[in-house]
């Protein structure tokens, strides 16, 4: 369904988000990479390193390996899983730490499950790409840890946060942005990404049922009847806050689909991909101005939106879109993400300094105080999207008939 023309500008701009990142992330000065440029792409020197960077930059390096099939990244790959090997891996108490310094001294050893997925999401696509053994184990001892501490069997989920022995915390929250919940969709969704990669690698009867777990419960407790998913919950599942994340709606709506798929079940094939059709619906209704920018969020209950366009959730847009159209065989999905795809290019490509803007605002003026690479700021989902768009358009998804 991609034309030869989006084809060729998305594998374009993917090898310009690559060759940005070879360029100018490695810290050549004190090993692994770069804690931090600012918007401007200047390096802030003395910037702390945090987990999320590091693992999306592995998972980066090695999921385009993998889509170009090249060892030409390997320099990068491996540089990135032998920093957080030595710095970032808390081999006292497992799990992986929040943050280091620039030397690679811990500064925050709290363990947050959402950087504990991303560390089994990445080490899980590096071992697929350099088919070590090693990582593949190491993937495999995070998640057993996840289900030992995390986890909460009486009553469903996984809790948020804990301190680096693994004792309960009393604010949990993944930034000052967040709420102080005990559990979250976003953790719940990176979880399962990490596990769909994790069983895709292993093949382990553990992760598989742990997987199928989460597929429901994200039915049961986060998607609602209106296409959007519920975003924070306290221990006994009720809803607190009534925001919106319109990137995370969009970009759920294929993980799940994509999660069924990995588990071959056509029973959750087929639930999960009508719910994303309903999510993408709501977001085309909702999220979009008439510029097809994409705001950031909704609260719900004033109906007060923050019309600030952030980077990552145009690239989720855009493969959410893309997948919807693919399995329902509606062109209009289509056309949306092509014009998601327009705005981008337009108002978030960098093309002075290179990569992405953190932000713009409404009129697509960026905000010059966020970074260009930062603790948040990386280059997993935008690539990410290039990569799923390209493959998914020479080996699509069965179409979902008749939704």
């Amino acid at each position: 369904m991609l034309s030869t023309s989006l084809k060729k500008q998305f594998r374009e701009e993917l090898e310009q988000i690559i060759a940005y990142w070879k360029t100018y992330a490695v810290d050549k000065k004190n090993g692994g990479f770069a804690g931090q440029r600012d918007h401007y792409n200047r390096l802030v020197p003395g910037a702390p390193k945090g987990i999320i960077l590091n693992t999306r930059i592995l998972w980066t390096f090695s999921a385009v390996s993998r889509f170009y099939n090249t060892k030409t990244l390997k320099f990068y790959c491996d540089r990135a899983y032998d920093y957080i090997g030595r710095y970032f891996r808390d081999i006292h108490n497992g799990g992986v730490y929040w943050m280091v310094g620039t030397q690679g001294n811990p500064l925050n050893k709290r363990k947050q499950v959402y950087a504990q997925a991303f560390a089994v999401y990445a080490l899980s696509e590096y071992a697929l790409y350099s088919e070590r053994d090693e990582p593949r184990q190491w993937a495999l001892e995070l998640f057993r840890l996840i289900e030992t501490h995390s986890r909460d069997r009486e009553r469903g989920g996984y809790i948020e946060a804990f301190a680096e022995d693994w004792s309960p915390l009393e604010d949990m929250r993944l930034s000052d942005k967040d709420e102080n919940t005990a559990k979250t969709m976003n953790t719940h969704l990176h979880l399962l990404e990490a596990y769909t990669t994790l069983y895709r690698l292993s093949g382990e009867p553990e992760v598989k049922k742990s997987l199928e777990d989460l597929l429901k419960l994200f039915f049961d407790r986060f998607l609602g009847t209106d296409g959007h998913f519920v975003l924070f919950f306290d221990e006994d599942w009720n809803p607190e806050g009534a925001k919106v994340s319109f990137g995370h709606d969009i970009e759920a709506a294929w993980l799940l689909a994509e999660a069924a798929k990995v588990l071959e079940d056509e029973v959750w094939i087929t639930a999960t991909r009508k719910a994303a059709l309903k999510v993408a619906d709501t977001f085309l209704a909702e999220a979009c101005d008439s510029n097809f920018g994409v705001n950031n969020e909704m609260d719900t209950h004033s109906g007060e939106t923050d019309t600030d366009r952030h980077w990552w959730p145009h690239a989720e847009a855009m493969a959410g879109l893309y997948y919807a159209c693919m399995i329902s065989g509606d062109i209009s999905y289509c056309r949306a993400m092509e014009k998601i795809w327009e705005y981008t290019r337009k108002y978030l490509i960098d093309r002075e300094n290179g990569e992405w803007f953190f932000r713009t605002d409404h009129k697509g003026v960026p905000y010059t105080d966020e970074n260009k690479i930062g603790p948040w700021k990386c280059p997993y989902h935008n690539s990410r999207a290039f990569i799923q768009l390209l493959t998914w358009s020479g080996n699509p998804p069965v179409r979902l008939q008749d939704v």
